[in-house]
């Protein structure tokens, strides 16, 4: 490749370089440096200082939260974020467990109108996030859809009052809102496998769970692993679904920095709150792809 072709390909690449960091690193930077500053009173002092993030680990009472001790004076972002984390993880396991059927179908047993079945697909999604959320909470609702075909059959007398306002509804909820998105990169990687391989193993032996072991599940596994990210990552900080469906009890870490910036008036300790998140989704994320990655080592040196 020619020093001028690289250059070429430079110039037209640095457009969407500016744009990208216009949009995602100017916002993440403003956080960083808001994160140093500190509230007094309606207005913000913009002096230096590390107020935010001592807030977050000076000790104190604390609570205890299902049997983990938070011994922080201020426990409320320790205890939302673990929260926030399991309760992401318990829904990127359920949107892959749906999603991997659904892209698998797609991949092997659709042979025809491939293209009209991933549109039929998408087309729930066509409506605002927004909209879906309050869509759930209508099914989930005390005089909602389950409770009213569940007294119509005669299975229960009263509505069932559990099923909204609390961390089940918010899971179930961020499952059915990402379940495509992550459906399209497994999708994309189960089409790319050559189907030659598949009946070479077939050929040799192998019975249907062998070649879905040896081979489609390998092979695989870069849409798998980025379309965990990409539900994982966002889905710790969604703080719609929480606020509409969750209640006191479905919380999550995003509704308390909404509630620092918006309605309490500490958007720098809501920065703060922000810029630790991110590091620990982010060290969560490297250590993930590490142990893909280190798996994989093992099996080829296995």
């Amino acid at each position: 490749m020619s020093a001028r072709s690289v250059r070429t390909g430079l110039s037209l690449l640095s457009p969407a370089f500016l744009v990208m960091a216009a949009t995602l690193l100017a916002p993440v930077v403003a956080l960083v440096v808001m994160s140093f500053w500190s509230q007094s009173g309606f207005d913000i002092d913009r002096s230096f200082t590390l107020k935010n993030y001592t807030k977050l680990i000076e000790p104190g009472e604390g609570v205890v939260w299902y049997g983990i001790h938070f011994p922080f004076a201020y426990p409320v972002p320790a205890v939302l974020m673990i929260k926030s984390l399991a309760m992401s993880l318990v829904a990127t396991v359920c949107v892959i467990g749906l999603a991997w059927p659904m892209a698998y179908f797609l991949a092997f047993r659709v042979v025809r109108y491939k293209a009209m079945w991933i549109v039929l697909l998408t087309i729930p999604f066509w409506t605002s996030y927004l909209l879906r959320v309050f869509s759930w909470k209508i099914v989930l609702g005390f005089n909602g859809a389950i409770n009213s075909g569940l007294m119509w059959s005669g299975l229960i007398k009263a509505p069932l009052e559990f099923l909204l306002y609390n961390p089940i509804a918010v899971m179930i909820t961020l499952a059915h809102s990402w379940v495509a998105f992550a459906v399209l990169p497994i999708y994309v990687s189960l089409e790319k496998i050559d189907r030659l391989l598949l009946e070479a193993a077939s050929d040799l032996g192998d019975n249907r769970w062998a070649r879905f072991r040896r081979i489609t599940l390998p092979l695989s596994m870069s849409g798998t692993v980025a379309a965990t990210l990409l539900v994982f990552i966002p889905t710790v900080g969604d703080y719609v679904t929480p606020t509409l469906v969750g209640g006191p009890g479905g919380t999550m870490i995003g509704s308390l920095v909404q509630q620092l910036f918006l309605r309490q008036d500490n958007a720098p300790l809501g920065a703060a709150i922000s810029i630790v998140m991110m590091l620990i989704i982010a060290a969560l994320a490297g250590l993930f792809l590490w142990l893909i990655g280190y798996g994989r080592m093992r099996r080829r040196i296995g």
